[in-house]
This record gives structure tokens, C-alpha cells and sequence, in this order.
């Protein structure tokens, strides 16, 4: 009987993380309309959205009862520092192209970290990778040539920023496989986020001076702006998804992008009536649905 209480408790916390999982998809899903709704450059904005996060995140950290722990614990500082940095280079990346190709690619194109995550799975924890988890991952490539096949052609800038989605997605996983690595050496979802936003603000800071692009929003509705790409997708979207990552498998998380472009193209669509056309619709469907064969056989 008591075997049994424990699966039912631990089911009831998987099935709330996976919620907690799929809400943060759906936050994290806004950034890119933030971004395009932003008067400031891609790296400001991108810099404000850990800045304007952080305050918040240690003030929750103030008043939780893990705060006598900090990243300096033997086992939490070198992947709480690794979560930071990796999440500031994919921010970067990430932001600059945001500008440069539509919100579908970019956000498509971002969701090939699964496949990274799954890979880094097997790679750090000797989770075994099945036949099925490959076909799923060239499924998803295949997708990601068709997806970017218009942009090959049409050249540019847009392809360089559907090329920088792609880094996106390397980098995104490294930052969630930092983070379940902190979070299985018992970092509170507190504690991790405060310190990893608090690193990435510090290490995107000189970056956004030096970058030749507005550093200040110019009137007030860009502060507005910024608010709320920090509030819904650095706090509550990343927050949650942090959460989550104690209580589901790092492969199994990374579910939680299959939500993101779909929330993002709706989102683009209404907001800035960006079209999707044919090539991206079948590269987009291909991509998710490797992604999706994969997330099965992970």
C-alpha cells in the first residue's frame, strides 16, 4: 500500500510539473512578438529582459527558505555559471535573429534543441538512444532544410538569421541541460534562477553597450514592453519550465518547445499578420514532427 501512495504522490507531481512544463511553453512563446514590439535593440532587449527579471527573482529568493544556500555549494556553482552563460548566449543569438528572418523560423528553427537535449542525454548520462530516436532526428533536419530552403535563396540577412535560430537551438539546450544539472544537485527553482538571470544580465551588459543599436526604450510604452518580456517569459515562462526540470526527465522537458512556435506564429500572425507560407508550413510540420518522434523514443 505504501508503494503504491508513493507512485500516486510521484504521478501527481509529474502531472503537475508537466503543466507547469507546457505553461512555460506557452509564456516563453510571446518573447519574439516582445522583441519585435521592442524599441531598443536586439541585445538590449535581450540584456533588459534578465536586468528587469532579476530583481524580482531575488526577491523571491529573499523570502524562500533556501536562502541560507548559494551557487558557491560544491555541486551548484559550476552548472548554475554554465545556465547563465549559455542562456546569454542564446538570448543573443536568439534576439539578433528575431529581426533578421520571420517569428516562425526563428522559433521553429529554435526548437531543434530537443534533439540536442536527447543527444547531451546520452552523452553526460548514458541515456540510451534508440533507432527510432534517430529516425526522429533526421526527420527533423530534413525539416530544417526545407524550412530555410527560401531563405538559401533569397539570401541576405535572412538567412543569417535563420542560421542564428539554428545556433539558438544549441545553445537553448545547453542552457536546459545546465539547468537539470543544477536542479538534480538540489538547487531550488529560487536559487537557480535568480543566480543564472543574474549571470546572463552581467555577461550580456558590455555586450549591449558596445553594440551599435538603442540601449533605452524612447517613450514609455517600451518600458512597457520590456516589463512584460520579463515578467511572462524570463519569470513565469523560464521559471516554470526551471521548475518543472526536478521532477521530469531533461529529454521529457524539452517538450515544452513543441508549444512554443505554435503560440509564436498564432501570436505573429495576429498581432503582426505575418503570413506563413507553403514551404514553411511543410518544413515547420516536418521539424515538429521529428521532434515529436524523437520525444518518443527518448
Amino acid at each position: 500500500m505504501r508503494r503504491e501512495d508513493g507512485r500516486v504522490i510521484r504521478a501527481a507531481f509529474e502531472g503537475r510539473a508537466f503543466l507547469c512544463l507546457l505553461a512555460g511553453g506557452c509564456a516563453i512563446g510571446f518573447a519574439p512578438i516582445f522583441v519585435r514590439l521592442s524599441d531598443t535593440g536586439p541585445i538590449a532587449s535581450a540584456f533588459w529582459r534578465v536586468a528587469l527579471a532579476a530583481p524580482l527573482l531575488w526577491m523571491w529568493l529573499l523570502r524562500s527558505p533556501c536562502l541560507g544556500r548559494g551557487p558557491g555549494e560544491r555541486n551548484q556553482f559550476l552548472p548554475v555559471f554554465l545556465a547563465g552563460l549559455f542562456f546569454a548566449v542564446d538570448l543573443g543569438a536568439w534576439h539578433w535573429s528575431i529581426v533578421w528572418t520571420s517569428v516562425a523560423n526563428s522559433t521553429l528553427l529554435a526548437n531543434l534543441a530537443p534533439i540536442f537535449v536527447t543527444l547531451g542525454g546520452w552523452l553526460l548520462w548514458k541515456q540510451k538512444v534508440t533507432r527510432l530516436f534517430l529516425v526522429g532526428m533526421v526527420t527533423a533536419i530534413v525539416g530544417m532544410f526545407v524550412l530555410v530552403g527560401p531563405s538559401f535563396a533569397a539570401g541576405g540577412t535572412r538567412l543569417m538569421g535563420d542560421a542564428l535560430a539554428a545556433l539558438t537551438g544549441l545553445f537553448y539546450a545547453s542552457y536546459m541541460l545546465a539547468i537539470k544539472q543544477a536542479r538534480d544537485a538540489q538547487a531550488s527553482t529560487a536559487r537557480l534562477m535568480a543566480w543564472s538571470t543574474t549571470i546572463t544580465a552581467v555577461l550580456l551588459l558590455p555586450v549591449a553597450l558596445a553594440s551599435p543599436q538603442p540601449m533605452l526604450p524612447q517613450a514609455a510604452s517600451g518600458w512597457l514592453v520590456l516589463f512584460g518580456l520579463a515578467l511572462v517569459s524570463q519569470v513565469l515562462g523560464q521559471g516554470l519550465i526551471a521548475y518543472a526540470f526536478a521532477h521530469l526527465p531533461a529529454s521529457l522537458s524539452s517538450v515544452s518547445l513543441l508549444i512554443q512556435p505554435v503560440v509564436a506564429a498564432l501570436a505573429a500572425w495576429a498581432i503582426f499578420g505575418e503570413a506563413i507560407g507553403p514551404a514553411q508550413l511543410v518544413g515547420g510540420a516536418i521539424v515538429l514532427a521529428g521532434i515529436w518522434i524523437s520525444k518518443r523514443a527518448a
